[in-house]
């Protein structure tokens, strides 16, 4: 019997009662609900980090310095170049750390189409952001650009074509048309006063139709009236100075001695004698080689032989210098009415006011020549 009573007492233990039963339940709910919050807050935490990663590295591959150079180097962009020959170059020129921030601007903003042609600047410390958002919008820069004094327009043409995108056909299908020059003012003679050798600031990827423009207002900048009023108190106009300052820069090297030689031009022009020069039968001949003159190449027939024909010739014998049209504008004042190349061959001149001290010069000069036996 007491057996039996105590076996009932057990089973009356292990019976629980519904409330703690709930208890139990709610507090199971609980720790699983914490236990998923818990979970949802790593998960997002994981997900932030991968996000804040990917973030990072998108920063770094397109606004982080890239670049690390110690000068600035460029990279010139023609009509024809792709993305990827754009990209080649980037990489040739400034060896960037990577360029997977620039081609992935590339592919989706679409280069080919979005590039500008011209000269472009890579400088150290640069991302690609800023690079590729040069080229796209154009933002190029400029360089000096040099205008040689050089004997013909031809070979202007062909030593500015290096220098520029434009290619020499172009160009010169613009300065060397009848139609272009002569509706500006000038005639196939007069063409080479235009250029004022000098070097300027010009875009790369300039069209030859703004090259003949910026080179028509660097003339007009160039003579101001001040200039223009010097050239009248002489009795030349523009184009006349620049023919008589081709002569004299043609005759002579040394910038010290242009002003005399400009005044002995000028004084013989005063009084009505022939120039005489001889780098205008030079031209004539079509030869700048030659170190000697003939009697029987001054009777070269040509407009621009000043030994058969007064006066200037029809236009310069060459794109004139700075140097040479300052020294007809200045030129010295003296008698001096004739000149000879020295015998010493350095390049300057003996000057006289006599025919027979010229006479004298120039048998010495001959002589030399002789000597060295040169004979053309």
């Amino acid at each position: 019997m007491h057996a039996r009573r105590r076996h009932k007492m057990n089973k009356k233990e292990r019976t629980i009662c519904p409330i703690t039963q709930i208890r139990l339940s709610s507090q199971i709910d609980n720790q699983t609900q914490a236990n998923m919050k818990i979970k949802i807050i790593v998960v997002s935490l994981i997900l932030i980090a991968i996000i804040a990663g990917f973030a990072a590295f998108g920063h770094y591959i397109i606004k982080g310095n890239q670049v690390s150079i110690d000068n600035t180097v460029y990279i010139h962009i023609y009509p024809y170049d792709t993305a990827e020959s754009i990209i080649e170059k980037i990489e040739e020129a400034a060896h960037p750390t990577t360029m997977l921030g620039f081609k992935i601007l590339a592919k989706h903003n679409n280069l080919d189409k979005q590039k500008k042609t011209g000269r472009y600047a890579i400088y150290d410390g640069d991302n690609m952001h800023a690079l590729y958002r040069r080229i796209v919008s154009n933002q190029q820069t400029p360089l000096m650009v040099t205008i040689p004094p050089t004997r013909t327009i031809e070979q202007l043409i062909a030593t500015v074509s290096k220098q520029l995108m434009l290619d020499s056909t172009s160009l010169a299908n613009i300065a060397m048309n009848h139609l272009y020059y002569e509706r500006v003012g000038y005639t196939a003679a007069s063409l080479p006063s235009l250029f004022i050798p000098n070097s300027y600031e010009l875009y790369w990827n300039i069209s030859p139709e703004r090259f003949m423009a910026r080179m028509l207002r660097e003339h007009d900048i160039y003579w101001n009236d001040k200039r223009k009023a010097k050239a009248k108190s002489i009795g030349l106009t523009i184009e006349e100075v620049a023919t008589l300052a081709s002569i004299v820069d043609e005759e002579t090297n040394n910038n010290a001695e242009k002003p005399i030689v400009a005044g002995l031009y000028i004084n013989r022009l005063k009084r009505g004698m022939p120039l005489q020069a001889d780098p205008t039968v030079k031209y004539a001949l079509g030869d700048f080689t030659r170190k000697r003159i003939l009697k029987k190449d001054l009777e070269t027939e040509s407009p621009y032989n000043t030994y058969k024909h007064k006066g200037l010739p029809p236009g310069p014998i060459r794109i004139p210098t700075i140097q040479a049209i300052e020294s007809v504008l200045n030129h010295s004042k003296h008698n001096y009415l004739y000149m000879c190349a020295k015998e010493d061959f350095s390049g300057t001149h003996n000057f006289a006011t006599t025919l027979a001290q010229h006479n004298a010069n120039a048998q010495r000069y001959q002589q030399a020549l002789n000597k060295l036996k040169i004979k053309k």
